[in-house]
This record gives C-alpha cells, sequence and structure tokens, in this order.
C-alpha cells in the first residue's frame, strides 16, 4: 500500500530531511500549479512518467521545457518512448496522474524506475515537488533531495533533454 502523505512526511522529516511545506488546492498541470507555488526559491519541475524499451523513467525538467520525446529515446537508446499508462504510474509509483512527483520513488522498493533529471535544472539550489498528491507543494534543498535519492537507491541520471523545436 503507498505511502500517505502524512507517512511520506513523517519519513522525511525521520531522515532529517528539510523541506517547506506550502498546501494549495488540487492541481494538474504546471500551469494550474504556478498559480499556488510558494515564495521560495526552487526550481518549478515537470515530471514525465516515460515506458521505452521495456523499462520506465521518471524524466524530470523545467515546466517551461516543451520535451523532445523522440530525441530524448534516442539519447536513451530505448526505440520509442511513451507515456506510461495510469495503471503502470500507480503500480510501479503508487500515485496517480497530477501527482507525479520525484518523491514517488519512495514507492518503487523493486527499482523498476530510473531518474531522470535535466542538466539545464540539475544545480539548482532547491526543488518544488508535491508530496504523492497535488494539494501540497514541498521545497527541498538539493542536498537533501540528493540523500532521498541514495536512500531510497535512485540515483538521479542527468541528461541533456532535448527541447521540441530545437534549443
Amino acid at each position: 500500500m503507498p505511502l500517505s502523505e502524512g507517512e511520506l512526511l513523517a519519513y522525511l522529516q525521520a531522515q532529517g530531511l528539510s523541506y517547506s511545506y506550502t498546501a494549495h488546492p488540487p492541481v494538474y498541470t504546471c500551469e494550474e500549479a504556478d498559480q499556488f507555488h510558494p515564495p521560495q526559491p526552487g526550481v518549478h519541475t515537470k515530471n514525465l512518467f516515460l515506458s521505452g524499451g521495456g523499462r520506465f523513467f521518471l524524466a524530470t525538467t523545467a515546466c517551461a521545457k516543451r520535451l523532445d520525446l523522440k530525441a530524448l529515446a534516442q539519447t536513451l537508446d530505448v526505440g520509442k518512448l511513451h507515456f506510461a499508462s495510469p495503471e503502470q504510474l500507480w503500480e510501479c509509483l503508487g500515485v496517480t496522474p497530477g501527482a507525479v512527483t520525484l518523491l514517488a520513488v519512495i514507492h518503487d522498493t523493486q527499482g523498476q524506475v530510473e531518474v531522470l533529471m535535466d542538466a539545464d535544472i540539475w544545480e539548482g539550489q532547491a526543488f518544488f515537488c508535491h508530496p504523492l498528491v497535488n494539494t501540497a507543494t514541498l521545497v527541498l534543498p538539493r542536498a537533501d533531495l540528493l540523500r532521498f535519492f541514495a536512500l531510497t537507491q535512485h540515483p538521479p541520471r542527468v541528461v541533456a533533454m532535448p527541447q521540441r523545436g530545437g534549443a
């Protein structure tokens, strides 16, 4: 059974990981989230749960970037990338569409999901993440996010994620 928001927050606290918390109405897109983002500085992320070549990827990039999945598939050497189904999302990460977050890898105890971080945002000092639900946003310092990845055994792969239409 997937963790609840409260259980995730308790886990983060027990591990000594710092974050700030902002509650807000449900959001499903970056545009909606922008209306309620916390006042702290941080990278506003877009998280895509993708499948290709028999593998699963949690790709994280900037909200403003229009990702070129065909070019990313070539970078990853997986043939073709597509959005994984809501059922696969639930089975692998224990979240529903609209609540996809880097923190959901806590549920991937089988190591099925590879975390991909866009090189364009990787040097950010803090990252905005949903706490497994789309009714709140956490801001985690980069160092604490890295510790979280180490604790969950999901070392991020930093990739230059191509943008549609060039750039």
